[in-house]
């Protein structure tokens, strides 16, 4: 009797401690722009980079089995010079927790997260590049129909009650990258501490950041000082050695 009593307690700890996810919040939600999306369109795992949005917003997504997305597109000001924000790109993608309280907790995978910060001001054609890992609290949301826009509305509240700008449900299914970890690397810290710099539009230098994944064949990119086949000083010598087979085999047949 006290061992059923103990494990029925157990289960009641936990089941509280969770809460079914609410079917109203899932989708790909993004802010009054509706120009950021999570998915393909704003980070791309294989080349390891941004399409940075032509104008700022936030998106969120979120699935009935318990995985999220987040991309953030957005304005720094820089009081020293107010005509010249900086721009900020954040992804990231992992699980979600909808708790019986009625906040949320997000936990992204820690290697996949990344950061790009421009000063197209001070360098117009390089940005800081890094790896970005934030667990977050959301301590309530609101999914509702918009009064004026008449359309799926969600209201996301901070740790601490602010709230974030409003999002519309702009995918339902969401449109989200694999929810599965994307670049795996021997090292977690790889990027974490340090930074580099890169041109807009481009991704991190595999120097810093090596995925395990890097020699699989739907990976495009290319390890400096390696040879590729396709590239002119490959394919120079791959037609000199043909050359000398065709040399070879014409000289032996001539002899016969």
């Amino acid at each position: 009797m006290i061992i059923c009593a103990v494990l029925a307690t157990s289960a009641l700890l936990i089941s509280s401690s969770n809460a079914a996810i609410n079917p109203a919040l899932v989708g790909t939600w993004s802010s009054k722009s509706a120009k950021v999306m999570t998915g393909p369109g704003f980070y791309n795992p294989v080349n390891d980079s941004f399409i940075e949005p032509s104008l700022a917003g936030i998106a969120y997504s979120f699935t009935a089995d318990g995985f999220y997305e987040s991309a953030y597109y957005r304005a720094v000001s820089d009081p020293t010079s107010p005509n010249c924000p900086k721009a900020l790109l954040q992804f990231q993608h992992g699980t979600f927790t909808e708790n019986a309280n009625g906040s949320l907790s997000l936990n992204p995978i820690a290697v996949d997260g990344r950061q790009q910060l421009s000063d197209p001001c001070k360098n117009s054609k390089n940005s800081q590049y890094s790896r970005y890992h934030q667990p977050e609290l959301m301590m309530k949301y609101e999914a509702k129909i918009d009064d004026y826009k008449k359309i799926n509305r969600l209201d996301l509240y901070q740790f601490d009650g602010t709230p974030i700008q409003p999002l519309y449900q702009a995918y339902n299914p969401p449109m989200m990258l694999p929810t599965v970890t994307m670049n795996p690397t021997d090292k977690a810290n790889a990027a974490k501490k340090t930074g580099a710099k890169v041109k807009r539009g481009e991704g991190l230098a595999e120097s810093l950041l090596e995925p395990l994944n890097k020699d699989a064949k739907h990976i495009k990119r290319h390890l400096s000082g390696t040879m590729d086949v396709n590239s002119p000083s490959g394919m120079a010598n791959s037609v000199w050695w043909a050359g000398v087979g065709m040399t070879l085999l014409g000289g032996a047949a001539y002899l016969l």
